[in-house]
């Protein structure tokens, strides 16, 4: 079942327990965090799903505050759909994309960590 507005609000009414809540930056991630220092990122968003656009502002906000940041919409899939490459094709893309993304940044050390040989 795709993720709908009802399940949102459910998220919302079983996660945030006062208006404070909303302003705070680890539940406002595009509004309220400071994303400056921040790692590159890759951020995969699917076309039918109600965060779509908070993926995209994300991707952006990253951008701005300095990061390298590689963004991908899949057109006609729905939220639920990076785990479902049994029967959705661009779900394997996405994982190839993920990975791939992971790979390359662990190779260049993404953690800051310095790998002893």
């Amino acid at each position: 079942m795709p993720l709908s507005r009802a399940a949102m609000k459910w998220f919302a009414q079983n996660t945030i327990q006062t208006e404070r809540d909303l302003k705070d930056p680890r539940l406002d991630v595009v509004g309220g965090a400071d994303l400056k220092g921040l790692p590159d990122a890759t951020i995969i968003t699917a076309e039918i799903d109600p965060l779509m656009s908070e993926g995209k502002m994300l991707a952006e906000k990253l951008k701005q505050a300095g990061s390298h940041v590689k963004y991908e919409n899949f057109a006609g899939v729905t939220h639920e759909f990076f785990g479902m490459d049994a029967v959705i094709p661009d779900a394997e893309k996405a994982q190839a994309l993920a990975a791939a993304d992971l790979k390359q940044a662990f190779g260049q050390k993404a953690t800051g960590a310095v790998r002893k040989k």
